[in-house]
């Protein structure tokens, strides 16, 4: 069977570069040895360096999804004694809140709108009411919301709050500081802007959320094996993994964050950020309107303005086109599709893109 070439803008996963891509067809070594230990304490200073970390910060890598992460960084991080906040705004922020539920972790979910931003407003009636932590989606992925970094560390600070941050879709393709947001921990998946494929997640943990970790664990709160990350972290000293990671994964990760590394970290952010905007103006003259209060550069979000479906332009663009976006479930299927900026991408794609879509425009198709 013939496979068709695509233009992806999925959110995830995206479009990879064939050096990367060239990688993960290589042999696929034996990585009990010193050679792979030693790339992955070097992958620990990358990450640690691009997410600008405090000081004594340590990496777990899990061979997982992003969900796998934000399971394992609940259960090790908090217990049913917490008393928790969810910023819900969708999907993932949802999915925090189910996680919660499994564990028996009382919590409260803070239920915004689709598209709308985080103010003070919605966090004031919260202030000084015994609340231990806050988890949220820090680019609510399924909405194309951003959340405001330093209104979210501003209110963990005062209230005393752990905080947990996803920040799968968010890392890399805007400017994360988790030093200025106080996070005990911060999410990050390979699937996304790290542009590899998927398979590997990422806890950034600071001193504190190691600290958690291990006192969990001593008053027998942390009862798993393979979410254990206080046995992914010694493991992790002799640069290793407590059990068989996506080797070739974590191969690409080095190869792609050394990439960064001489290029600057912050030019990939830049570089995002210039496509995003690019496409967000190129796109006014069609029949979208954009529904996020407070976007990304990681996605432009799209209701159609005319009676389609925004699951047929999705179609219609990869059955005619061969181009992927990237659509909603759910409530959204019809809504919404969202158009990712992020992996491997360039102007010249978002024209072609956009050019399909005024091509379904002229046809009456949307």
């Amino acid at each position: 069977m013939e496979q068709k070439i695509f233009l992806n803008f999925a959110v995830g996963p995206v479009q990879i570069e064939p050096e990367v891509l060239a990688l993960g067809a290589q042999p696929i070594p034996y990585f009990r040895t010193q050679e792979f230990s030693a790339l992955m304490l070097g992958n620990e200073q990358l990450v640690l360096q691009a997410i600008k970390a405090p000081a004594n910060s340590r990496v777990v890598f899990l061979t997982g999804s992003g969900t796998a992460a934000m399971e394992a960084a609940l259960i090790n991080l908090f217990t049913p004694k917490d008393k928790v906040l969810v910023i819900n705004g969708g999907t993932f922020g949802k999915r925090f809140s189910q996680l919660c539920d499994v564990y028996s972790i009382n919590h409260t979910d803070i239920v915004l709108p689709a598209g709308a931003a985080l103010t003070e407003k919605h966090l004031a009636p919260f202030e000084k009411k015994g609340y231990t932590g806050l988890l949220v989606n820090l680019h609510e992925t399924s909405t194309g919301v951003l959340y405001d970094q330093k209104l979210l560390a501003d209110f963990c600070k005062r209230n005393h709050l752990k905080l947990l941050v996803d920040a799968i879709s968010s890392f890399l393709a805007d400017d994360i500081d988790m030093s200025g947001l106080g996070a005990c921990a911060v999410i990050a998946g390979s699937q996304k802007a790290m542009a590899l494929p998927p398979g590997i997640s990422l806890i950034v943990l600071s001193q504190e959320g190691q600290d958690l970790i291990k006192h969990n664990k001593a008053n027998g709160y942390i009862r798993t094996l393979y979410f254990d990350l206080e046995n992914a972290l010694t493991n992790g000293l002799r640069g290793q993994t407590p059990f068989t990671p996506a080797v070739s994964i974590l191969i690409q990760l080095n190869y792609r964050f050394r990439q960064l590394q001489q290029e600057g970290f912050d030019k990939i952010i830049r570089r995002t950020a210039l496509l995003a905007s690019d496409f967000r103006k190129k796109i006014k003259g069609l029949p979208f309107q954009i529904t996020s209060q407070s976007l990304s550069n990681a996605l432009t979000p799209l209701t159609p303005t005319h009676p389609v479906s925004a699951y047929t332009i999705f179609e219609l663009l990869k059955d005619r086109y061969h181009i992927f976006v990237c659509p909603n479930g759910g409530a959204q299927k019809d809504t919404l599709f969202r158009v990712g900026h992020i992996g491997n991408l360039t102007v010249q794609d978002n024209d072609r893109l956009l050019e399909a879509l005024a091509d379904l425009n002229t046809k009456n198709l949307i």
